[in-house]
């Protein structure tokens, strides 16, 4: 695989590259399927499903953390560069990068905090209801997917060549 020349270090680029699959991949699988179906195995309770949740959510977090300080670090290493020769679809790349952190920060430190006060309130049995902060964090995960994947498509555009035309090629 080519991928455009620039001064970008190969490790920044390979970052780029990388995280935003890797990070798409660990929500589709915890947060759209694992979340829901640990409910629907047999002999597991809402108090043990809502225990196992925490752990692998803490867990899924503190993964989300490490790569968003991946994303940023190779984001500037990138950015040094664009200073100096301009990278193909960076201010996408930024964009998309941006809002992504901008999603991981609204997830750690507004919604997850009010689904621990929730599960708290369920373990200790004095739950009331339903919690909007569920919705919350489906609604921002759903975004997050859409916004990684347009990461993803900026990040290719960006660092690999383009396609040769018809023109270009020969026989």
């Amino acid at each position: 695989m080519l991928i455009r020349t620039t001064h970008t270090p190969r490790w920044a680029r390979a970052l780029m590259l990388l995280i935003p699959p890797i990070w798409l991949g660990l929500i589709i699988g915890i947060s759209f399927i694992e979340a829901p179906l640990k409910f629907t195995a047999p002999g597991i309770t809402i108090p043990l499903g809502l225990g196992i949740g925490r752990r692998v959510f803490l867990a899924m977090n503190i993964t989300e953390v490490l790569l968003g300080i991946l994303l940023l670090i190779a984001l500037i290493s990138m950015w040094r560069d664009h200073r100096h020769q301009e990278l193909p679809n960076f201010h996408k790349m930024q964009l998309y990068s941006f809002v992504a952190l901008a999603l991981l920060l609204i997830k750690t430190a507004v919604i997850r905090p009010l689904l621990a006060a929730h599960t708290d309130r369920v373990l200790a049995g004095t739950f009331e209801g339903g919690s909007t902060a569920h919705y919350y964090y489906i609604g921002v995960e759903a975004v997050l997917v859409i916004v990684l994947l347009l990461l993803m498509v900026a990040v290719v555009r960006g660092l690999l060549p383009p396609s040769p035309s018809s023109d270009d090629v020969s026989l």
